[in-house]
């Protein structure tokens, strides 16, 4: 498996393989769990308890500081290259409301770390995994 950088909406199958390779490459991983939910409350929750946070985030959910403090703490890390997962997510397609907010801030991000006029000349390559959390009728992948 290759991790590329960037956004990607993937099936659940193949998370363990790119947490797996990541872990080969010795890239720092980050998992977004939010069990299934994709409202603001969880998604800032998730943000909070996984992702480095530069600076903090206050108590208030504000999308534009919560979007600064992501940048700021991945660009901190000074790691060239970092991934995210979010493996319990819903389907990409069709996103909006305060989904389709969370993964502009994701593809954002990665696009403007990526930058290196943005990143004083350090850009980081950050790349994003999305998969849809099974539905009633399917199993989740197995964990390990």
């Amino acid at each position: 498996m290759v991790i590329d950088k960037g956004f990607h909406e993937v099936s659940g199958a193949d998370i363990p393989g790119i947490l797996g390779e990541a872990t080969c490459q010795g890239v720092p991983v980050f998992t977004l769990a939010t069990a299934g939910r994709t409202d603001k409350e969880a998604f800032f929750g998730a943000v909070r308890r996984t992702l480095p946070l530069d600076p903090p985030l206050g108590p208030r959910m504000v999308w534009d500081a919560l979007s600064d403090s992501v940048w700021g703490g991945l660009h901190e890390l000074r790691s060239s290259r970092v991934v995210i997962v979010w493996p319990d997510a819903r389907p990409v397609a069709g996103a909006e409301g305060d989904f389709w907010i969370a993964l502009s801030i994701l593809r954002d991000v990665t696009e403007s770390l990526a930058e290196p006029r943005y990143t004083s000349g350090r850009p980081t390559q950050v790349s994003v995994y999305i998969a849809p959390a099974p539905s009633a009728g399917e199993t989740a992948p197995p964990k390990g």
